[in-house]
């Protein structure tokens, strides 16, 4: 008896003697260790890069094709209508692509490598690395998303000044739509985060992204104009769009019923993420 109670006194004091505090996980630990990965990837650098790249260089030119149309017989109706702000936020089609896709190699691609073995091990609950992940990312995606949609604005604004389509920051709704537009890319980048935590798969998580954002929209508009009408204001893409456009019809959702209709399509994809991480091994 007294032997075992000095063993582990012993045991005890060892691992007092060391200094070294028993390790806990805790959610700032989690945020920190998920920062780190996401900046220690060249593929962030890149395709951070593209999708600001993509949102402001599409909007300019988009301004300068307008500016460089107008009047011309040529120049389609619809276009002819744009605004400063549709101009520059053209590009917004094309960055939601790059942010979505490194969105779905956040999570995917440690699937991919085996990695997530090892992260699972450190967090043994799975659900804080999965609120983590979507967290860090989207807000960078955010940020990203906002500073180019005012940078490609700037810039637009003053190509069409003069214009029919020419608007200031000053005008009611361009500063809403500007961070909306941040706030829709952001949402896209925590969904391509939950897609690759559901599907396990970069080549699957990218696919059911890009038909969700890029080919069901274009499907829709093949179905009968009533359909069209109780459908399509709710896809996710048509559903984004409404949080930063400047302008709305009877066609078109409002920009917090669009928000409201987006935010729910992310959290059901979250939760299906949740639910396979929680049930599934990895």
């Amino acid at each position: 008896m007294s032997t075992l109670t000095e063993t582990t006194s012993a045991a005890g004091n060892t691992g007092a003697a060391s200094g070294r505090p028993a390790y806990r996980v805790t959610g700032r630990r989690v945020l920190a260790s998920e920062w780190a990965k996401l900046w220690s990837l060249r593929s962030t650098w890149i395709t951070l890069g593209l999708g600001l790249l993509f949102l402001v260089v599409f909007g300019v030119i988009a301004a300068y094709r307008y500016q460089s149309m107008l009047g011309s017989p040529r120049m389609d109706k619809e276009f002819a209508r744009s605004t400063a702000l549709s101009l520059s936020l053209f590009g917004a089609n094309f960055a939601q692509l790059a942010l979505g896709v490194l969105g779905v190699l956040v999570t995917a691609g440690e699937y991919s490598t085996g990695m997530i073995r090892s992260t699972m091990a450190a967090v043994p609950r799975r659900l804080p690395v999965l609120w983590s992940k979507a967290a860090v990312y989207g807000l960078i995606a955010l940020v990203v998303g906002t500073a180019g949609a005012f940078v490609a604005f700037l810039v637009g604004s003053r190509v069409v000044s003069g214009t029919p389509a020419a608007l200031t920051l000053g005008h009611p709704g361009v500063v809403r739509g500007l961070f909306g537009a941040g706030l829709y890319l952001g949402l896209v980048g925590v969904i391509g985060t939950a897609l690759g935590a559901l599907l396990r798969s970069v080549a699957g998580g990218i696919s059911v992204l890009v038909a969700a954002f890029m080919l069901v929209p274009g499907l829709a508009s093949l179905l009968p104009a009533s359909w069209q009408d109780h459908i399509g204001p709710y896809l996710p893409s048509n559903a984004g769009q409404a949080v930063y456009a400047l302008t709305h019809d009877a066609t078109t959702l409002s920009p917090g019923a669009g928000l409201l209709v987006f935010l729910g399509w992310t959290a059901l994809v979250l939760a299906g993420a949740a639910y396979r991480l929680r049930r599934g091994d990895v």
